[in-house]
């Protein structure tokens, strides 16, 4: 009990103090909630798409959850597509809870007949908000649980309004693709305490498709998807590498994740199954750090999508052919 209490604190300072800053939520599944990922491939699908994502890390601990829904399809009118993305991410059982609306825009230019690039921009509006009832751990007796009164300063700001913006960029063919994001351009305030800003996250991905020629299958039915993921926000950093194994309608994948001093934190099993305009995954995060010690670290991820019928004029875009999840 007093553990729990304790890691509940620990992730309140993480969220409050302006000497440690605040880390974007992640997805594992990067490429189920693209928008989430770069806002660049908004309208991506060019028919319209509907997608919602469910991350729940640490999950005996109730200490990080998040949801996220975002629908997106092509206009021809505007050339390009435009975007909407919705999440809540919920800390330490419900102390912090952070929700963010946003819409995008993004650009489709065709360089040539074998390449093209899609320019896209996003604005935010995020609510921050702090739960009045948390418990403290100077509350907590070993044996009877909360029963005293906090030393803490109650007296401070619960709730933080504020618009945030970011921008991306996708290049892509027939057989790769790569993308930049830059989120948080101004890099908000959004500290209760002091003025702590949201500091700017970096990303980058590459990834290629490569078909496989096996007996027994037809064209495009087998091949296989490396890709690369760097993402940079402060002094975290992030590296996922891995690849998905495409046969007919199942999808496999796997991946490492890393910081650049070459310290392995997670390993990624993904099982996804598609059908016409449905797709489904789930995956799970194995901790490998030292965090691995303790039963209850890990992280479930599901994800689903659906992409409606339309009847799109003359084709003058292609869609970008990128993983699922």
């Amino acid at each position: 009990m007093t553990k729990r209490y304790l890691l509940v604190f620990i992730t309140f300072l993480l969220g409050f103090t302006g000497s440690l800053k605040a880390q974007d939520p992640e997805f594992s599944q990067f490429y189920a909630n693209k928008l989430y990922l770069n806002p660049a491939f908004a309208g991506a699908n060019i028919c319209p798409r509907v997608s919602v994502n469910y991350r729940n890390q640490w999950p005996a601990l109730k200490t990080y959850v998040t949801y996220s829904a975002t629908y997106d399809q092509r206009v021809d009118a505007l050339e390009g597509g435009v975007g909407l993305l919705v999440y809540n991410d919920v800390q330490a059982n419900g102390l912090l809870n952070t929700t963010n609306i946003s819409g995008m825009y993004a650009y489709t230019l065709n360089i040539n007949r074998n390449f093209s690039v899609k320019g896209g921009f996003e604005v935010a509006y995020r609510q921050k908000q702090i739960n009045p009832d948390f418990i403290y751990p100077d509350q907590i007796h070993p044996l009877y649980g909360a029963i005293y009164p906090t030393k803490q300063d109650l007296n401070i700001q619960t709730t933080r309004h504020y618009f945030d913006f970011s921008a991306g960029l996708v290049g892509y063919s027939k057989t790769y693709f790569f993308g930049f994001a830059v989120h948080h351009l101004t890099q908000p305030i959004e500290g209760f305490i002091n003025q702590a800003r949201l500091p700017r996250k970096y990303t980058i991905h590459f990834g290629t498709k490569i078909p496989l020629n096996a007996r027994g299958y037809r064209k495009g039915e087998l091949s296989i998807s490396p890709n690369l993921l760097f993402q940079q926000q402060q002094d975290f950093q992030q590296l996922n590498f891995g690849m998905y194994l495409n046969r007919k309608n199942i999808v496999g994948g796997f991946w490492f994740r890393q910081n650049l001093s070459f310290k392995y934190d997670s390993f990624i099993m993904l099982l996804g199954f598609m059908q016409d305009k449905l797709k489904f995954a789930y995956s799970y995060d194995f901790t490998v750090s030292k965090l691995n010690n303790n039963s209850t670290l890990g992280a479930h991820e599901v994800s689903f999508a659906m992409t409606f019928n339309c009847r799109p004029k003359r084709q003058r875009f292609r869609a970008i052919s990128c993983p699922s999840f």
